[in-house]
């Protein structure tokens, strides 16, 4: 059998398609933007229709570029955007609405809703999860409550309902298969991370009806097979993870206590716990960080809204850039006597803040502040909000922060003044591995593992490879100043300031 696997990375503003041969190294990419609508003041949407175009011209076009054929594919892995959700008619395939993205705010009336009638402890106590607009649950009913007719169907059993790996397998199998796998589950609001099933108590309260929701299955296990209509020949579909997970796995944190942080449009730190669910006191996550082979491991993450979305915010909103990569080189040329600080509350503050009605501000400009500033600011409000977050991690854990080696992935990691600031923050070393396409490995080893073209966890962990190590460089005093300005930056921010 070929060992060449083939990963889909559908993303939040991009798809894409990567082969990888025998020797999980990368043969081709092929990537496709598509649009991003904001119908109303803090809404995010995709068309669904749009994602699968370009999904599908990703999978022709990578194939083409590698030379190889459907044939030639041992199996599909298939890493998504989590927590964006679609709601499709089960006969056609036809989604009712657009999807509604991660970043999405409009059902935080919902979740206030919800709070105030106490629910939330029922909420964590099952899902692991904060009442928050983040998560899909309340992105469903808020589709069932305004569609037309939405609800209705959804109880005569004509409409289906999933996260974009789900949608994307159903029409990949020409609508054969409707299942997710236990990481996106874990992000619904509405699955049980202790028992593995949807639970109907949390089901019934955003009356969601369970008949709607996929089929859960382990990370690695068969989702079905593609039509062959699509692409030549049939192909088996035998990994899916969201993409925080699929990096966790890419970055090959199979053993308790490590951590890994992924630098995309947000940024995501897992800490892998083992078979532990540990509950955090400190607002941070208790998700599943994989299940394989019927066995779940559990890890705590935090979740930053906006990270490389600053630094888009540069290029399209102020273009005080050109180029995304041009933001280390002006950052570098900042005046070191100026503090400015921007925090990056553009859609609310993630954790361990959790505040969905703060919005972004800029403290400490003046006269002399201008785009070596502004970039500045924007690169060290995600190292800033990932020492927030591995601060939040060490209580929960308890382990020893001297300990911590911080494994990094994402666009922005490309960027060495970004790498070596956020070590000298956390006052941490920062690695940064040879493949920086962590998400869509995780979920090419996920396929090819179960395929059995690929080795196994020890086997994968064995060929991880370090490109460069940062180690912190700045001295005590100056990090105590910069991280008491960012906190008292963030204390203003919020909402109930």
């Amino acid at each position: 059998m070929t060992g060449y696997v083939l990963a889909i990375d559908q993303g939040t503003t991009s798809s894409r398609a990567i082969v990888f041969d025998p020797e999980m190294k990368i043969v081709s990419i092929a990537q496709k933007e598509f649009t991003q609508h904001f119908p109303q003041s803090g809404w995010v949407e995709h068309d669904p229709e749009e994602i699968w175009s370009t999904v599908v011209w990703a999978v022709k076009t990578a194939l083409k570029k590698a030379q190889l054929s459907a044939a030639d594919i041992a199996a599909i892995g298939i890493t998504n955007q989590r927590e964006t959700v679609v709601i499709w008619d089960r006969a056609t395939g036809e989604p009712i609405h657009n999807a509604i993205v991660w970043q999405d705010r409009r059902t935080a009336g919902m979740c206030e809703k919800l709070k105030k009638q106490g629910l939330e402890p029922k909420f964590s106590k099952t899902t692991g999860l904060l009442l928050d607009p983040y998560f899909s649950g309340t992105k469903f009913a808020w589709l069932l409550d305004h569609v037309k007719g939405a609800r209705g169907r959804a109880r005569k059993g004509e409409l289906l309902a999933g996260t974009i790996d789900s949608f994307l397998i159903w029409r990949l199998t020409g609508g054969k298969a409707h299942v997710t796998d236990a990481t996106n589950a874990s992000r619904t609001l509405v699955f049980n991370i202790q028992t593995n099933d949807w639970d109907a108590e949390l089901l019934d309260i955003l009356k969601i009806p369970a008949a709607m929701l996929p089929e859960v299955k382990d990370c690695a296990a068969d989702f079905g097979v593609t039509d062959d209509k699509l692409f030549g020949a049939e192909i088996p579909i035998l990994g899916v993870a969201g993409d925080q997970q699929a990096a966790t796995i890419g970055q090959a944190c199979f053993e308790p206590g490590m951590i890994k942080s992924t630098y995309g449009t947000g940024c995501f730190a897992l800490l892998n716990t083992g078979e532990a669910l540990v509950r955090s006191k400190n607002r941070l996550l208790s998700t599943i960080a994989y299940r394989l082979d019927g066995k779940t491991t559990y890890a705590l993450e935090g979740s930053i809204f906006i990270a490389g979305a600053a630094v888009q915010w540069l290029r399209d909103g102020l273009n005080v850039i050109g180029k995304a990569d041009e933001s280390g080189a002006l950052a570098a040329g900042a005046d070191d006597t100026q503090a400015v600080y921007l925090v990056p509350a553009f859609v609310g503050l993630g954790a361990p803040h959790w505040d969905a009605e703060a919005r972004g501000a800029i403290f400490g400009l003046t006269r002399n502040s201008g785009p070596a500033e502004f970039a500045r600011a924007a690169l060290e409000s995600v190292a800033f909000q990932t020492h927030d977050l591995l601060r939040a991690m060490h209580k929960d854990w308890k382990a020893d922060s001297s300990q911590t080696v911080l494994r990094v992935d994402g666009g922005m990691v490309a960027s060495d003044w970004t790498m070596q600031r956020l070590a000298d923050l956390l006052d941490a070393p920062v690695d940064r591995p040879t493949i920086l396409e962590t998400t869509a490995l995780g979920a090419a080893w996920l396929a090819g593992s179960r395929a059995g073209v690929w080795p196994d966890a020890k086997g994968f962990a064995a060929n991880w490879a370090l490109d460069r190590r940062f180690e912190p460089s700045m001295d005590a005093s100056s990090r105590k100043r910069k991280l008491a300005g960012w906190a008292d930056a963030v204390r203003r921010t919020l909402s109930s300031a």
